[in-house]
């Protein structure tokens, strides 16, 4: 399967699952408190599927298109309702009723989260050692003090045993605008505290991400471009390269590394290239046309070889596992770190400390669903759990056309001792819609713009 086939499939996998536990927590709660469930769709559009179950012979269907989903309920606004059905349609149940079937669909991505995080932190968490490569000059790192090979201890007081919990800290950091202390470890294992001040650097989270817009970047060992072993049938097997072969030149220049080799490869798909290779004593020159691969919107060049890696590269792996017990705990204070983290983002944008350009479309996701998947079922977990967070805030959002928008209904329906006329909530809806085609419009913008390199 192709990289973009690839992609798509895990990202309407992703998809159905997320709108399938968000609808199933509406239909769930619907139906404990005795209402009528007429349909319950994964998708829009013309149904591709249905079938009926249960009692009240609720229809479940699967839609021509993979983008959402609903669960459609007995309502006397939306048709006649026969008179013996009367007491189980939506809109004749309490206010606490119907607010608890709205709720229940972000609640019900919420508990996803916390049982993908559980599942994730039992199994082992997997990153990388975070240590620091290369500073750029006059940067702030620099001026912080950060030195290449420099490793993260802890920041803001909290463990920072990967590269993925220490830039979640110093993302904090820099949506609170504030003082964040940096613990590191010395090569010569002496420790150091820094100290990087985000209220000073109002372009921490602007395109380019956190780190390269701080000067910081992750270091590499330096492999040597020595080849463990090949693909059957790909360029590299083609051209006559094989195990153990070393390339310590390319098209006249040297390679000191394999970092350097793959960087070269990657630029140049359908080149043809000439390769100074090192077997055993034997110096020979090869030539080489890497094929051409998708890889996130663009075509890169690709050989099909593997590098030998020496110790010290698998010793910058690094996996963090707990018991079954604390595994809960900390997965109920991952979601509520990252829900916390997802609403303090959409206020930064709002308030012109983090950029729009943050904000993803399906494009993005498509590509995110598929590299996490082709990298294992860990890395797909931690995918579908931060989306499913994004999703139950999302849909939180006092926002006309959301489960939100409906609450807000509630709220002022309770403070009123009515409801809304029917003409205020189409204008509501009216709004709610302009608002999410404006974000709609500003991920779509996104994803072409990462695709296309504006």
């Amino acid at each position: 399967m192709s990289g973009f086939g690839a992609s798509l499939l895990a990202f309407i996998v992703a998809i159905s699952i997320l709108v399938a536990v968000h609808e199933f927590g509406h239909f769930w709660v619907a139906r404990k408190l005795g209402i009528r469930v007429l349909r319950f769709s994964i998708g829009f559009g013309k149904p591709l599927w249905i079938r009926r179950f249960g009692s009240d012979a609720t229809e479940f269907a699967i839609s021509a298109l993979p983008l959402g989903g609903y669960v459609k309920m007995l309502d006397e606004r939306e048709g006649e309702v026969a008179p013996e059905d009367i007491p189980r349609a939506f809109n004749r149940q309490p206010l606490w009723a119907r607010s608890a079937v709205l709720l229940a669909g972000p609640m019900f991505n919420f508990l996803f989260a916390i049982a993908a995080y559980w599942l994730i932190f039992v199994s082992g968490v997997p990153g990388w050692r975070p240590v620091v490569g290369e500073i750029a000059p006059q940067s702030v790192a620099a001026e912080a003090g950060f030195q290449e090979r420099d490793e993260f201890v802890s920041v803001a007081g909290k463990p920072a045993p990967t590269w993925d919990a220490a830039t979640l800290e110093l993302l904090d950091a820099a949506l609170a605008g504030s003082k964040v202390e940096v613990k590191v470890r010395r090569p010569d294992t002496t420790q150091r505290i820094l100290y990087i001040d985000f209220s000073t650097v109002p372009d921490a989270l602007d395109k380019g991400g956190l780190l390269n817009n701080l000067g910081l970047s992750v270091w590499r060992p330096r492999i040597p471009a020595v080849i463990d072993r090949v693909v059957p049938g790909a360029p590299a097997e083609q051209a006559g390269l094989q195990a153990g072969d070393r390339v310590i030149s390319v098209d006249g220049k040297p390679v000191e590394h394999w970092g350097e080799w793959v960087k070269y490869v990657r630029a140049r798909p359908l080149q043809t290239l000439r390769v100074g290779v090192l077997r055993g004593a034997e110096e020979l020159e090869i030539t080489l046309v890497p094929r051409a691969k998708e890889d996130k919107g663009k075509t890169i060049g690709q050989i099909g070889a593997y590098v030998r890696n020496p110790g010290d590269a698998h010793n910058m792996r690094t996996e963090v596992r707990y018991g079954v017990f604390e595994a809960g705990g900390k997965s109920l204070h991952k979601t509520w770190e990252m829900t916390t983290l997802t609403l303090r983002t959409l206020w930064g944008m709002l308030a012109g400390r983090a950029s729009v350009e943050n904000i993803s479309g399906p494009i993005s996701i498509a590509q995110y669903a598929g590299s996490s998947a082709s990298s294992g079922l860990t890395s797909f977990l931690r995918f579908l759990a931060i989306v499913s967070i994004s999703l139950g805030v999302l849909n939180l959002l006092p926002v006309p056309v959301l489960d939100g928008g409906h609450l807000l209904y509630n709220v002022i329906e309770w403070l009123r001792g009515k409801p809304l006329s029917e003409a205020a909530q189409q204008v509501g809806q009216q709004v709610g819609i302009l608002l999410l085609l404006a974000l709609m419009s500003i991920a779509f913008y996104n994803d072409l713009s990462r695709v296309f390199g504006a």
